[in-house]
């Protein structure tokens, strides 16, 4: 087992030649990866706000502007708060604060060290990026964005 876990790590660490990246794909990779990592520690800095939104008041933000003028939570309303309670160990309360949030952090709790990683080893870690399942995830987080808010607003979920 510990031979091919360090196999695994090598190939990973000096990519065979036809896994290696050019210059573009690497430095998007490791600005999207460097991102999803920042925004990560970031909501595990935060305190979740009780409420299932503001969190993102605790970074100097102003209040949601769609709350004060239509006196209902928009769409994004509560992510910061979600990723903040699932980097907190708390995904019963991610999922309440915002669901498309909670799934969006999931995604970037794979994706962003994953990017990074294969930017920073110059080639791609353990499965090759697909441009489809990344479509496929950013269509897939706005649709269920869109849902969750939908129910928030029609079922009164608020």
């Amino acid at each position: 087992m510990l031979p091919l876990l360090y196999r695994r790590a090598r190939n990973a660490a000096f990519p065979a030649a036809e896994n290696r990246l050019s210059p573009v794909p690497r430095i998007m990779l490791g600005a999207t990866g460097l991102v999803a990592v920042t925004l990560l520690v970031t909501a595990a800095l935060l305190r979740p706000d009780n409420r299932g939104f503001g969190t993102h008041q605790q970074l100097g933000l102003p209040a949601c502007t769609f709350v004060e003028i239509f006196g209902i939570r928009c769409p994004s309303c509560g992510m910061t708060t979600s990723w903040s309670n699932l980097l907190h160990g708390r995904p019963v309360a991610a999922l309440k604060a915002n669901v498309g949030g909670a799934l969006l952090a999931t995604i970037a709790l794979v994706l962003g060290p994953w990017a990074l990683g294969s930017a920073v080893f110059g080639g791609w870690l353990f499965l090759r990026g697909d441009e489809m399942v990344l479509i496929v995830l950013a269509v897939g987080v706005t649709a269920v964005t869109l849902l969750d808010w939908s129910a928030r607003i029609w079922l009164g979920m608020e």
